[in-house]
């Protein structure tokens, strides 16, 4: 009788999590970028909550202390998406998102270049880009890092949207 011993390598466990989070990665990355802005935001807040750990932490270089839990990153990508959603379907603003991967070598960390454009009615475009960290646990993001962030374009005005329709009552 043979007792064969079967073990898996540190090495095969690594690229077993590397495959798992560039897998999920890649899945939360294609969601983001199929979701349709102008249709609805809620797609958003469902991705958010299939990918997105109870106690995610969020930080920016841009803020000095990070955002930690699902419920207040929750609020915070709302203050974010509702504009873009209204100006998208009343004002007429379209809005496109690209994102590139990163390459990397840490198993549970991805990165990717993000990269958001918004043109008004009046053809004038603002885009903006920056960079985002992810720190994974199994299919779930439990922190992330946005970084460089650039603007090219100046900020759109309200004559960049469809709503100069709409005239003010004289007073």
């Amino acid at each position: 009788m043979t007792n064969k011993q079967s073990f898996v390598s540190a090495d095969q466990c690594d690229r077993d999590l590397h495959t798992s989070s560039q897998t999920a990665e890649r899945a939360l990355n294609a969601a983001i970028v199929q979701a349709d802005i102008s249709e609805n935001f809620e797609e958003y807040l469902e991705i958010f909550n299939a990918f997105y750990a109870d106690d995610v932490e969020v930080s920016s270089e841009t803020h000095e202390e990070p955002i930690r839990g699902k419920a207040r990153v929750l609020s915070l990508l709302l203050d974010f998406l509702f504009p873009l959603h209204a100006m998208a379907e009343v004002g007429g603003l379209l809005i496109s998102i690209r994102q590139t991967p990163i390459p990397g070598d840490a198993v549970d960390e991805t990165h990717s270049a993000w990269t958001l454009d918004l043109v008004g009615v009046s053809g004038r475009t603002c885009t903006l880009s920056w960079c985002s960290f992810r720190k994974w646990s199994g299919s779930r993001v439990v922190y992330e890092h946005h970084y460089d962030h650039q603007q090219s374009g100046g900020p759109l005005t309200f004559d960049d949207l469809s709503f100069n329709a709409i005239k003010p009552a004289a007073a």
